[in-house]
Order: C-alpha cells, then structure tokens, then sequence
C-alpha cells in the first residue's frame, strides 16, 4: 500500500494544472505590464500597493506559520480560514456522486456543508457522550471509512461545539489503519486553548494525515479570513492548483503576519491563559446552579452546558444582552447552549446574571 498522499487524490486531478496567474510566475522587473493592473492607485489607496494583485501564496506569511506551528514552508496552503481548506480537500480528494467522507456529530457544520455541496456522502459517526464528556469512537471511524470507501475523515479537536479534545496517539493510529485508503483531516481551530501538541507533529510518520489552522480564534482576525491547511507538501501542490488564483488580499497576510510576530505572539499567549482560567471559572459556577443539568470538560475556548429550560435561559440572557449559541438544532443537544468565554468583565456579568436567576427560582 503506498504512503504517499497523492494515491488518494481524484485521478483526474492528479496532473491537473490549474490557472497560472499573472503572479504565479518568478519574474523581476520594474515596469509591470503582464497582469492588466491599472498603472495608477485608487484614490482611497495613501500607500498605492492595492491595485497590484498579491502573491498566491505569501512567502512571508508561509514561513511565520511554518515557524509557530512547527513544519516546513511547503507543508503550509494559506487561504480563506479553514473554510476554504475544508473545501479544497474535498474538491481534490472526492469524486462527486461517488465517494464519501466521515465527520463524527456534533461537529462543525461546514464538513458537511462542503461534502454535499461537492455532491459527495456523508457518513456520520457519533461522538459517544460519556462520563467524560463526548469521545470519538475511533474503532467505528474506521469501519465506516473502510466499509463505505471513505477518501476523507473530518475529526475536529477541540472538538466544536463539545470541546472534547482527541488523543494524539488515536489519531495516529487512525490514520495508520486507513493509509492508502483515506486522509484524516485534524481540524485544530481552537487548539490554542487546549494547552497540547499539535497534530502537525504526526504528519512526519502519517503524511496521510492533514491538519487545519485558522488565525480566526485565539489571534483574534476573523474579520481577515485567515487559516491554512499544512500537508505533506505533494498534497499541498494539488490543492494549491485547485485553489483561486488569489485567495488573501494583501491587507489580510500583512494583519496576520504581524499577529503571528514576536511581541504579538507574547500577548496572544496571555490572552489565551486568560481564557484558560476564565473558562474553568465559569465551568465551576455553571456546574452549581441547579438549571444547568450538565456542563461539559472542555479544551477550547468555550463551553457546552445543557440547561433543564435553554429556551428561558436563551431569552433571559438575550434580554440582558447577552448573546450566546443555540444548539438545540444538533441531534442529542436539544437541550443545550454553547458560551464562549468571554473577558473576565463579561464573564461576571453572565455569571451575575445566572447567578439572579438562580436565586429567584
């Protein structure tokens, strides 16, 4: 069986070329002819770099991701959030109307939302909710891939919205069961919060195993949609060739290479211990009041809890303006709410709240 990801890609993509942009070839030059840029800036641009197209993919944005997630330039596809990443994985992995991918519920929503919209199945697996927490099934996971020819395997850890953290040697013994059968996708949006070693450090030995990053959470730039998808580099290639020829303005790599610098990257780590101790603060007060039927462990930067009532705790914090996420939606949440963890001055002012609430019960 052959250990190299590109097994896995559709066949008829594997000698894809993809759109060559203007910018994709390594020219130099003074007066830039070649991508139809009008030769004079926007009045609204003072520094007049926005009517130049940006780099495909910035050679400084790669390498400072490269260095805070530890792995090589060419292992790292920047792009539009993990959203994009979650896309172009199953763009170049899944033929539509013929294979299939495995996400384990409650998720996030977007690996299905893609998976279908590529018109490709969707097998779910259930997170089992246990003493715990909720706990991926990981020998069902693999029955499922192998049984229904799975070319893709979407865990999320932190998992959203349970906060359930998966173990690394799992996911390595995962993706070892499935090599040349399927790619495990390990989508680490929150994995800042979890205070563990990332699953990049896996794909050395696994390289069938991709992992996303985003800049959306603890970096605070989900307004700039940035993340990316770091690969063994073969596969990186594919899904680069699949990708817009231009998927980061230049204003976005420029935020998110200074968020990812030294003195932005020591302000993030506190901030990040903030939400460590608030949200085991707000984990004990929660876990005391007598409308909270169960708050669960997490490693992310929020909480999943079930209420005895969620829909007068929802209108109850919503009139004291407090917005937080209904999931009364998911299959087996029908009686939950997930709360970010906020400043430790919103977290009082929740905590107050329920707190009230709780005493006029």
């Amino acid at each position: 069986m052959s250990l190299l990801p590109m097994d896995l890609v559709r066949e008829d993509l594997r000698g894809f070329v993809g759109y060559r942009s203007a910018r994709s070839a390594k020219v130099d030059g003074d007066v830039w002819l070649n991508a139809n840029e009008l030769p004079w800036p926007n009045l609204s641009d003072d520094a007049g770099c926005l009517r130049r197209y940006p780099e495909p993919q910035p050679a400084a944005l790669r390498t400072m991701m490269a260095l805070r997630y530890g792995c090589e330039p060419g292992q790292v596809l920047v792009g539009r959030g993990s959203d994009e990443g979650i896309d172009l994985l199953v763009r170049a992995m899944c033929r539509p109307g013929a294979d299939a991918v495995v996400v384990t519920p409650p998720t996030f929503g977007m690996y299905e939302v893609c998976a279908r919209l590529h018109g490709v199945r969707v097998l779910g697996v259930p997170l089992t909710d246990g003493d715990a927490g909720f706990e991926c099934d990981f020998d069902a996971v693999v029955d499922a891939a192998l049984r229904e020819g799975a070319k893709l395997v979407f865990l999320c850890s932190p998992g959203n919205p349970a906060g359930n953290p998966l173990p690394l040697e799992r996911i390595e013994a995962l993706a070892g069961r499935l090599q040349g059968r399927a790619l495990v996708v390990v989508d680490e949006a929150y994995v800042e919060f979890a205070e563990a070693a990332s699953a990049v450090t896996l794909i050395g030995r696994q390289p069938n195993i991709a992992v996303l990053r985003t800049l959306s959470k603890a970096h605070a730039l989900a307004a700039a949609r940035v993340g990316c998808v770091v690969a063994d580099p073969s596969l990186i290639a594919v899904l680069q060739r699949c990708q817009a020829p231009y998927p980061l303005p230049g204003p976005c790599t420029d935020a998110a290479c200074r968020a990812l610098d030294d003195a932005a990257w020591q302000v993030t780590q506190a901030r990040i211990a903030t939400v460590v101790g608030e949200r085991g603060r707000l984990a004990s007060t929660l876990g005391k009041l007598r409308q909270v039927r169960r708050v669960y462990p997490s490693s992310a930067n929020f909480l999943l809890a079930r209420f005895t009532d969620a829909q007068v705790m929802l209108e109850q914090l919503s009139r004291s303006g407090i917005v937080v996420r209904d999931m009364r939606g998911h299959a087996g949440l029908a009686d939950a709410l997930r709360i970010t963890v906020g400043t430790p001055a919103q977290n009082s002012r929740l905590i107050e709240l329920v707190t009230a609430m709780e005493v006029a019960a």
